[in-house]
């Protein structure tokens, strides 16, 4: 029982359970809502339905304030490896389901919260039920798998294959001879779910909960909250603060206060108001409450469409259609839809499709009560004001539909659930009795403008016509010219809104078309079965894939590939050992550096980074932000002790700006408080003048326009390529453009500095990929020898290639502050800086030449790469030498040329990310593949079987390859897919399909391993014995989901000869494996995995006299001689 008498409602649920509770399973990860890391269930008990509520939320953006009388369980509630491990945890763990962990307590709370209310689910509850949590590691496979053991239904594929059911044929999907095992866990092993087990809810809380309810008011550090509990008392407080939000589900201004710096001294908070939660069934349509949640608003439409007649309910259908997308469950459950009504934010989904369904708005303020239709609200754009400041929307009307009436609802976004829209639409259409003749017509787009708009003059045009292709001609015309795009957009998107606002319309038509023709056969045309795939709805089923390992004769179960017969049991290596940490994850045991206990006296960092790509610093006016509750000091390019420049190149990586900035986002300075939320308050007050300097480089045309590239450029050719081109039959040229990305990985930049001291000694606590580059680079800007900094990693929730040399930088920031103040410095970034500051993969521009011969062998190709490297030259020298060594992926061009550039631009600097240039320039060798098989008329798989390396030979940098395994790879892979008959089937469905289309590819790869210099792929461990037979063991890797420490205790066990549960890993270290490599390259796991072999043989080496002097003697035996 927590009892908070000083609630503060600023403070989110997320930061009081890990800094007041001291729980910090419940990972900070978006700060948004939108990743689903710090998923908790809340719990509240409902007096008049005598009911219990369990629901997931968003710990997030939860006011601490909003749950007076809730019951909260977290990840740590439910389980934990001192007590007892729940089936939700141990299930996870043991499918493989968590990587880097960072995001497993979110997965399991959402699991255990539909399992509270559902313990039986479906596969579509379990796959709605995940929607709102993302994972960075495992593609989701090993999720699902964890999710299907415990749903009712059946994840059969319902193809029944040779007659036989997928589910019954275990291991033989393949052929028999092979021996391969699907499978990678034993259900056998897994606890049962009892769900008499789990926790009650406290009847305290109902007790409470039956008390008449008073009026809450808490007061902040710079905020009151307001809980009325009446609606007199509600339009009293707004006729005092009619600029006062009122907050529900905290889904708007919570965002709104945390990213766009919006501040409310007042917020008012209505959720316990009867009125606003009524739900009333009316002759007419349903009546819903203001304050009814999302999910609410799901359940009760869906039991009404259960139970009245089609013909009422197609308004139903629409909103529930997108009420399915909207959000993640997490939203869903607290987010009302009223709350879309009133802020209305063109990305809505329920706007367009209420508004265009004439729903009606109940109205009340100290003036009186009114209704207004919702499509009023939007008559006039954005600045409509129907709705003044003090009045309350108390609840929403939805109509039922009318016979001759047809209602739809569309949207497109980037992803299919928990993504804001590109475009969305809400349409109805009443027709005259028994005709196709338009009554009434009602469009309403979302996301096309800066708030939903309607296109009344195309349907006052239309009123009157009948419903068939020369209205539809008409209409599209009449649409595309009264729902005008903004042109601030860019011009591909702008394009591509005016093709969805085209679109929609002609699903919809096609949809009535459809309903029309069933109402009457012979009088309407029906529609061609080419184009019927558009009315198809999307299915959201579970998804169905399988591994496939090479299993050892007369093995039954958990034998993979190079496990031979003669393995013994007891040697793990080679088989799928679950993460050792995986229950730990599962749990929110695992300790991430954001976890780490506070060290007395510890204070907060903040950055200030720059809002300029490229200028000169005026001025820093830091007296505002000093003047601030909790501020300790401020931090600059003045405090650096030695080196705030590192020479890793010809261009320096740089701590702090000292006299310019090169790019938005470069840190300036640093702010130091006794807690983050000081910090960050007082640095949103740095003022900093600036003189901008020019150019402003930020693509790549403008980086050639200006030369400005980081030097060396590289250059690779063999062959004559200029004398090829005038042999070969035919030349295509090209250019590809490629994006950059996020890591986005789940756990952002961290770094906890503690100076010990003494002779100027630190630790410093890291999320890193390379321990060494940090104790280097800190140890040179606070100008002491490395054997004083000692840095730590135990884990890394997630880092894809950006945790390298800018955790170098910022672990720096942080030492200096902490060297300044004498204290303990922590520094999380929030989601926002850390995609500010740092960089990503790098965009990409390929510019190619290819000469060909009419039979598809390819003889020559002249290209050119771009990348866009940023301000500071980071990896992407390198990231562009790679691209150039494996341009070629798996084929063999016998004339080469290529060039590649890294851009110097005023951007982050980008840097390594997973591939390290290959995808980019794999993408473009294989669209000039593309556009050799379109030239020669041949399939794409043709030309690459045609061009790929075929026997003993040098690839274009001169490293011998043997190319076996890429062909039975590329020959087995065409047998086991059944490659050609699936594209005879998918031609056949594209035949069929004029606007829904299916595509199949299949593309070798080659990907030569390492990075080129040998330093690079060093290693070193260090295992201790202990007498009583157990091993410590480190190494130089560092785990970051790949599983790097279970495979190195799987490597020590088979070595040593002693079980996996005799060896412990604490923590990588440069105080025990000193001056190692980064982990990175897809190479940690085989240059750690043979130091660590060599470790062991050493160690055994060293006691093979003990051993011989008694050979029946036990390890403990051994050891303890």
């Amino acid at each position: 029982q927590i009892i908070e008498k000083n609630a503060d409602p600023e403070q989110m649920l997320l930061s009081y359970l890990r800094k007041r509770l001291h729980l910090t399973g419940t990972k900070y990860a978006c700060g948004g809502g939108g990743c689903g890391a710090c998923t908790v269930m809340i719990s509240t008990y409902e007096p008049t339905s005598k009911k219990i509520r369990h629901y997931s939320a968003n710990a997030c953006l939860l006011p601490i304030c909003s749950l007076y009388g809730a019951a909260v369980t977290t990840v740590e509630g439910i389980g934990s490896t001192k007590t007892r491990v729940h089936p939700v945890q141990e299930r996870l763990a043991k499918c493989h389901g968590s990587q880097c962990g960072f995001c497993t307590p979110g997965m399991v709370m959402s699991i255990y919260t539909l399992l509270r209310n559902h313990p039986e689910p479906t596969s579509e509850q379990m796959i709605a039920a995940l929607a709102g949590n993302l994972c960075r590691c495992t593609g989701y496979r090993p999720i699902l798998d964890a999710c299907k053991t415990f749903c009712k239904d059946s994840v059969c594929c319902q193809r029944k294959a040779n007659g036989k059911c997928c589910l019954d044929q275990e291991d033989y999907l393949f052929d028999k001879e092979e021996k391969v095992s699907t499978r990678l866990f034993s259900t056998d092993e897994f606890q049962p779910l009892d769900p008499t087990q789990e926790l009650i809810f406290p009847p305290e809380l109902m007790r409470m909960a039956e008390n008449p309810p008073r009026t809450l008011v808490f007061h902040g550090e710079r905020m009151t909250w307001i809980s009325p509990v009446s609606l007199d008392e509600l339009l009293d407080l707004k006729a005092a603060h009619p600029n006062a939000p009122l907050v529900v589900g905290n889904t708007t201004v919570g965002p709104e206060m945390k990213f766009r710096g919006i501040f409310h001294p007042i917020v008012i908070a209505p959720a316990r108001i009867p009125d606003l939660n009524v739900v009333k069934c009316m002759d007419d349509g349903l009546t819903l409450g203001a304050a009814c949640s999302l999910s609410l608003v799901k359940d009760i439409l869906t039991n009404a469409i259960s139970e009245a007649p089609e013909e009422k309910t197609k308004v139903f259908c629409a909103v529930l259609q997108q009420l399915r997308t909207l959000g993640g469950e997490q939203i869903r459950n607290v987010a009302v839809c009223c709350g879309n009504i009133i802020s209305r934010k063109s990305t809505s989904d329920l706007n367009p499709i209420l508004a265009a369904s004439n729903c009606v708005l109940n109205l009340a303020s100290r003036g009186g009560k009114r209704q207004i239709p919702l499509s009023d609200i939007f008559a006039d754009g954005v600045d409509n004001n129907t709705i003044t400041p003090e009045e309350i929307l108390v609840s929403v009307h939805i109509p039922h539909s009318r016979k001759g009436e047809y209602v739809s609802a569309f949207r497109q976004a980037p992803r299919r659930e928990n993504a804001l829209p590109i475009t969305n639409a809400g349409m109805r259409v009443l027709f005259e009795d028994s005709t196709d003749i338009i009554k009434d017509l009602s469009i309403f787009y979302g996301g096309a403008v800066l708030t939903t708009t309607c296109a009344k003059q195309t349907c006052w045009t239309l009123i009157g016509r009948h419903w068939n292709e020369q209205m539809l001609d008409e209409a599209c015309k009449l649409v595309l010219k009264e729902i005008a795009v903004p042109g601030s957009s860019s011009g591909e998107k702008v394009d591509y809104k005016k093709t969805l606002i085209v679109s929609f319309f002609y699903r919809f038509f096609l949809e009535v078309l459809q309903s029309l023709k069933k109402m009457d056969p012979c009088h309407y045309l029906g529609i061609p079965m080419e184009y019927r795939s558009v009315l198809q709805d999307f299915q959201t089923k579970m998804p169905q894939s399988i591994q496939i390992y090479q299993a050892s004769v007369g093995c039954v179960f958990l034998t993979v590939q190079d496990v031979k017969p003669s393995q013994s049991p007891q040697d793990p290596v080679g088989r799928p050992i679950m993460h050792q940490s995986g229950i730990k994850h599962a749990t929110g045991e695992a300790v991430y550096i954001d976890d780490l206990p506070s060290v007395d006296g510890e204070l907060f960092l903040a950055v200030v980074t720059s809002s300029r790509a490229h200028a000169k610093i005026v001025s820093i006016d830091t007296s505002e932000a000093l003047k601030g509750p909790g501020v300790f000091d401020i931090v600059t390019a003045q405090d650096v002790p030695n080196t705030n420049e590192f020479y890793y190149s010809s261009d320096p990586e740089i701590i702090f700006a000292r006299n310019k900035v090169i790019c938005v986002g470069q840190i300036v300075c640093a702010v130091v408080a006794d807690s983050d939320v000081h910090a960050k308050q007082a640095a949103a007050k740095v003022k900093i003048e600036y003189e901008v300097l020019e150019p402003v480089i930020l693509t790549i045309e403008e980086a050639i326009k200006h030369n400005s590239f980081f030097e060396p450029k590289r250059k690779l050719e063999q062959g004559n390529v200029d004398q090829a081109f005038e042999t070969v039959d035919d030349i295509i040229e090209g250019e590809i453009c490629v994006g950059g990305q996020e890591h986005f990985y789940m756990e952002t930049q961290s770094v906890l500095a503690v100076p010990k001291g003494e002779d100027k000694e630190m630790d410093v606590y890291v999320s890193t990929q390379h321990p060494a580059t940090i104790q280097e680079m800190v140890a040179a800007s606070l100008g002491v020898p490395a054997n004083r900094i000692m840095c730590h990693v135990k884990r890394v929730g997630g880092a894809f290639g950006g945790k390298l040399l800018k955790a170098g930088l910022l672990a720096s920031v942080a030492a200096v502050a902490a060297n300044k103040t004498s204290r303990a410095v922590r520094l999380i970034l929030s989601r926002g800086d850390d995609m500010l500051i740092t960089g990503g993969r790098h965009p990409f521009i390929g510019k190619y030449k290819v000469g060909f011969m009419n039979d598809g062998r390819i003889r020559a190709v002249d290209a050119k790469y771009y990348i866009n490297g940023g301000c500071t030259p980071d990896e992407s020298v390198l990231v562009a030498e790679v691209s150039l060594l494996k341009m070629d992926n798996a084929y063999k061009i016998p004339n080469l040329r290529c060039w590649a550039y890294a851009c110097k631009t005023n951007l982050p600097s980008n840097t390594a990310f997973r591939g390290f240039g290959f995808p980019q320039s794999a993408l473009v060798t294989e669209t000039w593949i593309t556009g050799v098989a379109d030239k020669t008329g041949l399939s794409p798989e043709k030309i690459r079987e045609i061009n790929m390396y075929k026997e003993n030979e040098q690839t274009h940098f001169k490293q011998k390859l043997d190319p076996q395994n890429l062909i039975r790879c590329w020959n087995e892979c065409m047998k086991k897919s059944a490659y050609h008959s699936r594209k005879t089937a998918v031609n056949e469905f594209n035949k069929q399909n004029y606007w829904k289309k299916k595509g199949i590819a299949i593309v070798p790869m080659k990907f030569p391993f390492g990075l080129g210099t040998r330093y690079l792929s060093q290693a070193a461990a260090l295992v201790h014995i202990y007498t009583d037979g157990s091993v410590l063991l480190t190494h130089g890797g560092i785990e970051m989901g790949q599983g790097i420490h279970t495979k190195m205790i799987q490597v020590a066990s088979r070595e040593l000869n002693i079980p996996m549960s005799c060896i412990h890993f604490c923590e990588t270290s440069t105080t025990t494996v000193p001056n190692a490599c980064a982990s990175a390259g897809s190479a940690g796991t085989d240059v750690n995995g043979m130091a660590v072999k060599d470790a062991c043989q050493t160690l055994l080496k060293r006691l093979q006299p003990i051993i011989n002097k008694n050979p029946k003697g036990t390890w403990n035996d051994w050891v303890r001689q």
